[in-house]
């Protein structure tokens, strides 16, 4: 027997705008229940677990131990760049010369995710 990852848990202190935010990261709509105010907010992800914000009275103190890693479509540069845009703070950068690498990015809460090379980018630098 298995058990099976029903959502991601996200501590926060609002959880509506966070869920917001990480709605336009990935595409995937809010819970069709959730309203600002809620406590408890979902992004709903096509065939993944559904991330799940928990609004919590403590502020995050420290870095994450368990993040998320994005994948885009579009390159690791243009992702960057829009969810800069959205409000995602830079934190790290890990590229490499030779096009591997990640970024490091915080959103609006502080939460610090990574975001990977795309597929075109994996295949421009692996010939």
């Amino acid at each position: 027997m298995v058990s099976m990852v029903q959502n991601v848990a996200i501590d926060c202190a609002d959880a509506y705008r966070l869920a917001c935010f990480w709605s336009e990261v990935t595409g995937g709509p809010l819970h069709p229940e959730d309203r600002p105010g809620d406590h408890e907010t979902q992004v709903l992800l096509p065939g993944g677990p559904v991330l799940h914000f928990n609004q919590v009275p403590e502020k995050k103190t420290t870095k994450n131990r368990l993040h998320l890693c994005l994948r885009p479509e579009t390159s690791r540069d243009e992702e960057v760049r829009r969810l800069t845009g959205l409000g995602a703070a830079w934190v790290a950068d890990h590229r490499n010369a030779d096009g591997s690498g990640w970024v490091v990015l915080a959103d609006p809460e502080g939460n610090e995710f990574c975001v990977l090379r795309s597929e075109s980018d994996r295949a421009a630098t692996s010939s």
